[in-house]
């Protein structure tokens, strides 16, 4: 069966697809908050995080049961983070703007079976890059389950995305150098300190094993500038740039058990940089590039073929 023959009205295959990424976008939140704590994503089941009571599935639709909620657990009352909400609304979207952008840009008489394939790979990928964005935005964090995951999955389907395997195997080597080199090697040199975590670099290697070599320059350049962007507005706005709270919150605890002698957290002091507080100004504040790197690679997922022309990568 071809797409032609499949012969879906438009407005059916939006609303389909709205439905499809919202259901996964409840996944990717419990993939957000549990892979952090190195808990498992399959076991237990969704229970409120007030009380522990598992959440009943009439109130686990994704968008209608927040919203009928109001927000709030039916079981205790506990306040539900709008998180979840952005997350399903958010991956709904996506899944829309894949069925815009590829599935209603294929030729009619391409097979169903290899449509589907494409569709999927990519709403994967977009999936994981959303949990990696909410995930480094809350830890300042980028799990190698996710980065060296998807960088395995781009080097292992690149004739769905129309590159072949050179492409995808020196567009991993150059995004994660890309990165290393100059902003964790160079800039440890310079200042004594890294610029940017190994997490970024292995994002921009998973970016390149997917679209590239100019798909992780693109990411790279795109997210830094959108990240200079962000940080100066909320600096502008707020007088500074706070590091997220479980970034304190582990931080504090570190300290505290290094006081108390333990081996581990001493070493984390001396090894991690978030281990100690950033100096005063903006040049030293630390904001989560991955979110930015996130955004920029989606940006290539849904219009790489508009960005190649715009600025010339051809």
């Amino acid at each position: 069966m071809t797409l032609a023959e499949l012969d879906v009205a438009p407005w059916l295959a939006r609303a389909l697809a709205f439905l499809f990424g919202s259901l996964w976008g409840s996944f990717v939140n419990v993939v957000i908050y549990r892979v952090p704590r190195e808990l498992s994503v399959v076991f237990p089941g969704s229970h409120c995080p007030g009380c522990g009571s598992p959440i009943r599935p009439w109130d686990n639709v994704p968008v209608f049961s927040f919203l009928a909620l109001r927000g709030r657990t039916r079981c205790c009352g506990a306040r539900i983070a709008v998180r979840y909400l952005v997350v399903e609304v958010l991956a709904g979207l996506l899944a829309v703007a894949l069925v815009e952008t590829e599935l209603m840009a294929l030729p009619p008489e391409t097979p169903l079976l290899r449509a589907a394939a494409i569709f999927l790979a990519d709403f994967a990928v977009a999936m994981a890059l959303v949990a990696a964005a909410f995930i480094d935005a809350e830890h300042m964090i980028l799990p190698d389950s996710i980065t060296l995951g998807g960088t395995l999955f781009g080097l292992a389907t690149p004739a769905l995305r129309g590159l072949g395997w050179a492409d995808v195997f020196l567009g991993a080597i150059a995004g994660f150098f890309g990165v290393w080199g100059p902003f964790v090697v160079g800039y440890r040199w310079l200042r004594g300190r890294d610029g940017m975590g190994l997490g970024d670099a292995k994002l921009l290697m998973m970016a390149g094993a997917l679209y590239g070599w100019k798909g992780a320059v693109f990411a790279l350049f795109a997210g830094a500038f959108q990240a200079t962007i962000a940080a100066l507005l909320v600096f502008i706005i707020r007088g500074k740039i706070e590091e997220p709270a479980a970034v304190l919150l582990e931080r504090e605890e570190i300290q505290q058990a290094a006081r108390a002698g333990d081996a581990e957290a001493e070493k984390a002091l001396r090894e991690d940089p978030l281990a100690t507080a950033p100096t005063a100004g903006l040049l030293s504040a630390r904001l989560p590039f991955g979110p930015f790197l996130c955004l920029a690679i989606v940006e290539w997922m849904l219009a790489g073929e508009w960005l190649r022309e715009a600025i010339g990568l051809g």
